[in-house]
């Protein structure tokens, strides 16, 4: 309710210098590809749901062409709870058999996808559900992952996939029109099956790929901290490799930041890391001076 009447208490004035400096950013990625990582609280938050499908709209509306990639680890612990179906870790990574990837792919391709294109749609967008094996747009192969104590073994997890080739051809069809393109993290294979990957790594990927303005990626953290968990603004690719070797950056901040660092190295212009918490993060990132993350350049 609050932030109904903040909006009434803005003078004139103030609303001219916030739609004044909106403007060289509208004017600047004016037709630029943004690729937008959705996850964290900004998926479980009614509000925070409906600032983020506002927001996306907003982007279309003033020219730029938002492309959403959709997480969902809650909502698959969730549902296999709900299955009786007990989740298992290796590494951090979901252990992926048969029956748990077609859980997976009813939550993120069914539920997740859904509410979100139903709500850009509800704020007049024009959403388009995919997920990578729409169009062929994402090859994928079997994960191998080594372990982390002994490099010569490897933990076979199921269903889990690593990128093997990405085919933007539906989605440059689709953002080059009207359309949202909303896309789960689901790869296929030469063998026939489908593969669950990482969603921080398909946005990084198609960021690179669609030659992206920006990747922007919503996480439950202020963006990335240093030690003393002061919030670091800019980050180049240098800093961070430091960042990784005294192991301030761990734990699922790791493939995040890797994604991250190589769509900057792979001629995305900038990625930013915001804090998907914040109301409206997405715009005050985007069009305002302030920014709510880490900004993360090539050099």
């Amino acid at each position: 309710m609050s932030s109904v009447h903040e909006r009434v208490l803005l003078t004139p004035e103030i609303k001219a210098d916030i739609l004044s400096e909106a403007l060289p950013y509208i004017r600047r990625f004016h037709g630029k590809t943004i690729v937008i990582k959705y996850g964290g609280n900004a998926m479980t938050d009614i509000k925070l749901q409906e600032s983020f499908a506002h927001d996306v709209v907003l982007l279309k509306l003033v020219g730029m062409n938002p492309v959403v990639v959709h997480g969902g680890g809650p909502q698959i612990d969730e549902a296999l709870e709900r299955v009786g179906k007990k989740s298992q870790f290796i590494q951090g990574m979901r252990v992926t058999d048969a029956e748990t990837m077609e859980v997976v792919e009813w939550v993120l391709a069914g539920e997740v996808q859904g509410d979100l294109v139903m709500l850009i749609n509800g704020f007049g967008g024009q959403a388009v559900g995919l997920t990578g094996k729409d169009g062929a747009m994402i090859r994928a192969r079997k994960l191998k992952m080594q372990d982390k104590n002994d490099p010569s073994l490897f933990h076979d997890i199921g269903q889990v996939g690593e990128i093997e080739k990405v085919n933007p051809a539906v989605v440059k069809a689709l953002q080059d029109d009207a359309f949202i393109p909303v896309i789960s993290p689901i790869g296929f294979g030469d063998d026939g099956l489908s593969y669950n990957i990482n969603a921080d790594v398909v946005a990084g990927k198609l960021a690179e790929i669609l030659k992206a303005e920006k990747l922007v990626m919503l996480t439950n953290t202020p963006g990335v901290l240093d030690k003393s968990g002061k919030l670091l603004t800019g980050l180049t690719a240098r800093e961070i490799d430091e960042l990784f070797a005294d192991g301030t950056i761990s734990g699922g901040m790791l493939p995040k930041i890797s994604s991250a660092l190589e769509a900057a190295k792979s001629g995305v212009n900038s990625v930013h890391i915001i804090d998907g918490r914040v109301d409206h993060c997405l715009l005050l990132e985007i069009l305002t001076d302030q920014g709510v993350g880490t900004m993360i350049k090539s050099h």
